[in-house]
């Protein structure tokens, strides 16, 4: 029989001895896209809807006041041609929208993987972990099988599926990686977020204006990142240090964000009271998240936090007092992308690194040493991770 301190030993070997860092990144989206001005026309149009035409105009509202320039999307007008009932309301619908995300999404997926992989630079055999995540899919194998393959990963690498979760997910398969890398000696995980939006998408409804703010609001995209502890300096470029992560539940908020798989899809129900609710509660995630580090300057790090559209964003900035440049990067991407669900916060962290490189900054972050990444979703869900930024490659600190 093992004495206690052979197994402390086993565990201690067991164990990395640095926290989890970031060591690459990638993101992929759909070649098509559609400007958000030209968006109403296709909208209508496709969903044989031009008809509404109060509607339409309301709907045009809606999209210029969202802040998006662009979104791709996977759905093609042709697709929806062959599949009419997925572009009314509440027609069946589910088999066609599923039989088109099961290919789809990992495949988004693996143009996000590759990259990561490429930059990286190691071997796909020295891959350990796997965690693929999406709002949609049920099926088995699910989307981290599928990914396994199109990657031609080895059989004895270990996966993670994570479906339905919403927006939020962005910082648990960061707050899950970081645990994995730090209890695993030499684990090095490929987290991969693929968002396609088809079983989301429906045409126009008088009496569900919710409804048309999702349309104006989401798109398809991809972002994987591959995360380990205690970096090969000699192979690795490490980008960010994950330094904290925790989850919380924003009180009295269970029915204010909530989606329910249908016959028709997916049907999301979003409250007005979401953006308030989130900003109310940022305060208290930050003192949590930063207290042990003695920060308070809320514009002393950098920011990235989940776009669910710019109402959220811009109380969030009234809330904790920020200066307009601190959401750059995340406006930058509402704008270019859309809301990516939980993809959106690793494409805003790929944009903060990139361009903390291509000006010059001493550090990932913009220059500075710590940021925040927030997830936001359903429940009302927050995710906080604290992050630690690390000299860019151009660097002479």
């Amino acid at each position: 029989m093992a004495s206690s301190y052979d197994i402390a030993k086993l565990r201690q070997n067991q164990r990395s001895k640095g926290p989890a860092t970031i060591l690459a990144m990638g993101t992929a989206t759909p070649v098509n896209f559609i400007l958000q001005s030209d968006f109403p026309d296709y909208y209508f149009r496709v969903t044989s809807s031009e008809h509404m035409v109060a509607l339409k105009d309301k709907f045009k509202r809606i999209c210029t006041g969202s802040t998006i320039r662009k979104r791709h999307f996977l759905l093609t007008e042709d697709f929806l041609k062959e599949n009419p009932n997925i572009c009314k309301h509440k027609a069946t619908s589910l088999d066609a929208r599923l039989n088109h995300v099961v290919e789809e999404i990992p495949k988004l997926g693996k143009e996000a993987a590759l990259k990561a992989l490429k930059e990286w630079g190691r071997p796909l055999s020295d891959i350990t972990h796997v965690i693929f995540c999406c709002i949609s899919g049920t099926d088995m194998p699910g989307a981290d099988y599928r990914l396994t393959q199109l990657l031609g990963m080895d059989n004895s690498v270990q996966r993670y599926l994570i479906y339905q979760q919403g927006c939020y997910a962005g910082g648990t398969v960061l707050r899950l990686a970081k645990d994995i890398a730090e209890n695993n000696k030499d684990a090095r995980i490929l987290v991969v977020c693929s968002e396609v939006k088809s079983v989301t998408f429906r045409g126009p409804d008088e009496n569900h204006i919710g409804s048309l703010i999702q349309q104006a609001l989401f798109g398809d995209g991809a972002a994987a990142v591959i995360v380990g502890s205690d970096p090969d300096l000699t192979t690795e470029r490490p980008l960010f240090e994950i330094a904290a992560a925790f989850q919380t539940i924003v009180p009295d908020s269970g029915k204010v964000m909530r989606g329910t798989l249908t016959e028709a899809g997916l049907m999301l129900e979003l409250s007005k009271e979401v953006p308030r609710l989130i900003a109310s509660n940022i305060e208290s995630a930050l003192i949590k998240a930063f207290s042990p580090i003695g920060i308070s300057d809320w514009n002393s790090i950098f920011w990235t936090a989940h776009p669910g559209g710019p109402a959220i964003l811009d109380q969030i900035e009234r809330q904790v007092g920020l200066k307009k440049e601190k959401l750059r990067a995340t406006r930058h991407v509402l704008s270019e992308y859309g809301n990516l669900s939980s993809a959106c916060v690793l494409f805003i962290l790929d944009e903060i690194r990139k361009k903390s490189a291509e000006e010059g900054a001493s550090t990932t972050g913009e220059g500075l040493d710590w940021g925040v990444l927030f997830g936001f979703g359903p429940g009302l869900t927050v995710e906080t991770i604290v992050l630690h930024s690390l000299p860019t490659s151009g660097s002479t600190t």
